[in-house]
């Protein structure tokens, strides 16, 4: 089912490339309005954008702005997006009340997937996924960005998950829910702030050109609605350091489990965390595997 205009308003830009089966490639605004500093936020947007124009693709940063969703965004929106404190962090499920209401939110992997591929979007680049947590066994915390992977069809090109998480219970939940898992150039899935987790994936594919041929031949397969996942590594070079951060992150589990602290305040603790033990270095790492995954969405869907 395809978004309606009543609640939707997609850029001019996006609008004609979609129509002419042009190359698009759905962003997230959460890294905009959450996930970095002001004003190094708006320069990476900026930026991003740039190098998906640069891969011959257009770039369809999402965003909901006082309560309408925006599937490409102006350079005034933008930086709406990126200065805006009142801006709202919002995941799939928190769509219809932030319309109903009105408000303005920067979307997240859940959110941005699913609003992209309603509106014909076939590749969306972000960061990394969410997943279960650790200790899934007693909390139950699983991200949501899961679930609406499993009933959304659209690639997602990504760094793996937050290292913060369950890596091995992520992919087993992601085989269970029938979401595909392509290794880009690896065997190895990848750690997000490091170049491997040290799991293996099924299959491998070594071009962008192999990548759209798994995407064409789901497509055609046709079948229950899910996405699949482009697993492309931060270089070795731009990784963060694996003992490093090995160190810092059994030193913030550990005091998690000494302050108690649980639930969704898990993940935001932990990856603030590594951010202040490493002197930055997990946020320049975030932002190199971003980078990376970008440039290989507009290849990937330049060559679909």
């Amino acid at each position: 089912m395809l978004l309606t205009t009543e609640v939707t308003e997609v850029s001019a830009e996006v609008q004609e490339a979609l129509a002419a089966h042009r190359p698009v490639v759905a962003l997230e605004s959460t890294i905009i309005a959450h996930g970095l500093p002001r004003p190094r936020n708006l320069a990476v947007a900026e930026e991003l954008e740039a190098l998906v124009r640069s891969g011959g693709a257009v770039p369809a940063t999402v965003a909901i702005l006082d309560g309408k969703i925006h599937i490409g965004l102006d350079k005034r929106q933008l930086e709406r997006v990126a200065e805006d404190a009142g801006v709202r962090k919002l995941g799939q499920r928190d769509l219809a009340p932030a319309l109903a209401a009105g408000v303005s939110g920067a979307t997240t992997v859940s959110a941005t997937a699913f609003l992209a591929a309603r509106a014909g979007i076939r590749v969306f680049a972000t960061g990394g996924l969410g997943g279960v947590h650790r200790e899934w066994t007693g909390t139950q915390d699983e991200s949501a960005d899961l679930r609406v992977l499993a009933q959304t069809r659209i690639a997602v090109v990504c760094a793996g998950v937050k290292s913060v998480l369950d890596v091995p219970a992520t992919l087993q939940r992601l085989e269970t829910l029938g979401v595909g898992v392509l290794g880009y150039g690896t065997d190895r899935f990848p750690g997000f702030y490091l170049t491997s987790s040290g799991q293996p994936v099924d299959w491998t594919v070594r071009t962008p050109e192999e990548a759209a041929e798994v995407i064409r031949a789901k497509e055609a397969l046709g079948g229950p609605d899910s996405a699949l996942i482009v697993a492309n590594p931060v270089p070795e070079a731009e990784q963060l350091d694996p003992a490093l951060h090995d160190r810092v992150l059994g030193e913030a589990l550990a005091e998690c489990r000494e302050r108690g602290i649980s639930g969704q305040a898990v993940t935001p603790f932990l990856l603030d965390h590594l951010m202040r033990r490493t002197e930055g270095a997990s946020l320049e790492a975030n932002v190199a595997a971003v980078r990376g995954n970008v440039r290989l969405a507009a290849r990937i869907a330049a060559a679909l």
